[in-house]
């Protein structure tokens, strides 16, 4: 009987983790693609234009913090004059931006 629960939860568990994973991925194709890339490198049309970074490079995820990553998704980012250079994720939670900030961070060469 214990070992029985114990799998159960065990299996739900990684079930959990796979959708979870599944989730962040959905969400960095529909939210952060267009402008970082699926790679994170920044190579597409409006990467370019924007002169985004990139995430594969180990100085610029050095340089990066966790904190102001998530503070960009969440709050979207200005120029000087107040031009919105990248919308806020106003449709994704607290966990799911840090979960983004993670995935993120796996591009890291």
């Amino acid at each position: 009987m214990k070992k029985t629960i114990i799998i159960s939860i065990v299996a739900l568990s990684a079930a959990l983790v796979t959708a979870s994973a599944a989730d962040v991925k959905e969400n960095w194709d529909k939210n952060c693609a267009k402008c970082h890339g699926a790679d994170g490198k920044g190579q597409t049309k409006m990467g370019q234009k924007l002169g985004i970074k990139d995430y594969t490079d180990a100085k610029v995820q050095a340089e990066l913090k966790d904190d102001t990553a998530f503070k960009a998704v969440k709050e979207g980012l200005k120029d000087k004059e107040g031009k919105t250079l990248m919308k806020a994720a106003e449709t994704l939670s607290d966990d799911e931006i840090k979960a983004l900030v993670a995935h993120l961070r796996s591009f890291k060469a």
